[in-house]
């Protein structure tokens, strides 16, 4: 389909609609909007429009869906699949004015936010309170809520407390054609219907844009115990898992981390600190987990600590880290946090996460770990494996732009073929976006797609709204 070039005449109208001051036209700051986190594509907007309203949102889309415009919302930018670019130019509406916590309900657990607040600072402003907003990707510092929905968010303590789906009760969203609606009701129970709220869940942008959220909260758990335990491959940790799990014990986070990961994240902080952060990474030990157990009783969760210790001794001989400070629980947890942004600064990386059955992770990062061999490259695991989503960051370094390109695709191709072979999936958290949508047959079937095609045609018949993402 071919998309609309942005007028004269309609950035007038868009002036009209969000004030001159938000219209953003020149091409210096245009190019602040042609990224996100993804490899290293550019895709430059028409113009970008930063709206403060649901009905200013309401006008644009009726004005870009009548002359056949390509709408991309942005969030924080921090999209690992391509879901913040506008691949077919035309606009870009950045959420980022869309930044207030409108309500917490401490009565009823439950908060209303807009879609531009920051992760992290939601999570700041319920703890205060006593509540607590468990969804928390890596990003959370940067990423904003609306994009949380929009990838259907999960991070480490996803395998406890569960992803942002499970904490959405009800959404006001603005769709492709200019209506503006709930999704839902603000109630813990809801069989009224078909379950637009969820549906919109996991969309990426391309059914509606959120313009406020109802989430529900959770008491704030006030102890955790974290613990850092070393085994001699990344096998031998996945194998480690599941046995956890088969003891009774249900963590709030267990993530996996590889020695190259552990190495670069090191380095990566001590530069940007310029002092040296005492992580104890060994050169012979090849994984890591980072377990976390958090409840009301601390003595419950000292015994728990220990069942764990006990179960891992039949997998490691070499001693399991327990923090035994504030700052030691953060300087971990910053190695954890760190990895994305530390591999990127040591080399363009390919990035993509994928799920399947935990017991199953043991062959998938073998066959991972093969084909890089194969294919001659390196790459980083990682990840929350406890509910078996493993991040894999393909590196760069001194392959070839064409290799890059045409061969390492290749080798993603295999290794997806893989991953749905082991009875999971193409993506855990990051979204289809443009990065996965080649590889999309290889985990869904025709059926599957003509439904979600039907879906997008109900909501966008046109196909205005985030083109080109997904199918």
């Amino acid at each position: 389909m071919n998309y609309a070039t942005v007028s004269p005449a309609q950035i007038e109208s868009f002036i009209q609609i969000c004030g001159f001051s938000n219209v953003i036209t020149q091409e210096s700051l245009r190019r602040n909007y042609d990224h996100d986190e993804t490899e290293d594509h550019h895709f430059l907007p028409d113009v970008v429009l930063k709206p403060r309203a649901a009905k200013e949102i309401s006008e644009i889309l009726k004005l870009c869906n009548e002359a056949l415009i390509a709408v991309t919302p942005r969030g924080g930018g921090t999209s690992l699949s391509g879901g913040a670019l506008p691949i077919k130019g035309g606009v870009v509406i950045s959420m980022e004015r869309f930044n207030q916590i409108l309500d917490i309900d401490t009565l009823n657990l439950q908060v209303t936010v807009e879609p531009g607040v920051i992760t992290e600072t939601l999570q700041n402003e319920v703890k205060s309170l006593g509540l607590f907003y468990p969804p928390d990707p890596s990003s959370r510092g940067t990423c904003f809520i609306g994009g949380n929905l929009a990838h259907n968010s999960g991070g480490p303590k996803a395998v406890k407390y569960g992803v942002t789906r499970d904490y959405v009760l009800n959404m006001e969203i603005v769709t492709p054609t200019g209506e503006i609606t709930w999704t839902g009701a603000n109630v813990a129970k809801n069989s009224t219907g078909y379950n637009l709220t969820q549906l919109m869940c996991g969309s990426e942008g391309t059914l509606g844009i959120i313009t406020k959220i109802v989430l529900k909260l959770r008491p704030y758990p006030p102890f955790d115990v974290l613990m850092l335990a070393p085994f001699a491959d990344l096998e031998t940790a996945c194998k480690a898992i599941s046995a956890i799990y088969l003891a009774g014990i249900t963590p709030s986070g267990m993530e996996l981390i590889d020695h190259l990961s552990a190495k670069l994240t090191q380095h990566y902080i001590e530069e940007l600190s310029g002092t040296k952060v005492e992580i104890p990474i060994q050169d012979d030990i090849g994984a890591y987990l980072l377990i976390e157990l958090d409840g009301n009783n601390l003595d419950t969760l000292y015994a728990e600590a220990e069942k764990i210790s006990l179960v891992l001794g039949d997998f490691t001989r070499e001693e399991i880290l327990f923090a035994d400070s504030a700052e030691q629980k953060e300087n971990l947890w910053k190695l954890r946090r760190q990895i994305s942004p530390a591999v990127n600064a040591f080399t363009l990386t390919k990035a993509e996460d994928v799920v399947v059955p935990r017991g199953n992770l043991p062959q998938l990062v073998q066959f991972i770990y093969q084909t890089g061999l194969e294919y001659g490259y390196r790459s980083v695991c990682f990840g929350h494996a406890g509910d078996g989503n493993l991040h894999i960051n393909i590196m760069k370094e001194t392959l070839s732009e064409s290799y890059w390109n045409v061969e390492v695709n290749e080798s993603i191709g295999k290794i997806f073929q893989k991953v749905v072979d082991l009875g999971g999936t193409l993506s855990g958290e990051h979204g289809i976006g443009i990065a996965k949508k080649p590889y999309m047959h290889l985990a869904v079937s025709p059926t599957q797609l003509d439904l979600m095609r039907g879906i997008k045609k109900v909501f966008d018949p046109n196909n205005i709204l985030n083109p080109g993402k997904i199918f």
